[in-house]
């Protein structure tokens, strides 16, 4: 089993940085595929980026793309989700998540969630 903790949200203006990790235990954590999804109020939650558990292949939401970049330290056990250039439309509950197969952007195929932390984008 796998367990997530996301932390790193926070109250930032637009324009700004963030970075989002995700603290993983178990000690197959290397074997997963990483993801960060979104959710804002009255809205389904999205895909936002994902990394592959094997050669580090990376994925963006093309709302993100040249903005969000996607890491993970196996030795640490940690997925990372760098933000810059913030906008206000990026406010949103951030999930990481974890998954063994499927398509790295469905999130019915991630088997594992943390809790979220919020992201807010003042204007």
């Amino acid at each position: 089993q796998v367990q997530l903790v996301e932390s790193g949200g926070g109250l930032v203006q637009a324009g700004g940085s963030l970075r989002l990790s995700c603290a993983a235990s178990g000690r197959t954590f290397s074997s997963y595929g990483m993801g960060w999804f979104r959710q804002a109020p009255g809205k389904e939650r999205e895909f936002v980026a994902a990394i592959s558990w094997r050669i580090g292949i990376t994925y963006y939401a093309d709302s993100v793309k040249g903005r969000f970049t996607i890491s993970r330290d196996n030795a640490k056990n940690t997925a990372y989700l760098q933000m810059h250039s913030l906008k206000p439309e990026d406010t949103a509950v951030y999930y990481c998540a974890a998954r063994r197969g499927g398509g790295y952007s469905i999130i019915n195929d991630y088997n594992y969630w943390g809790q979220g932390t919020q992201v807010t984008v003042s204007s």
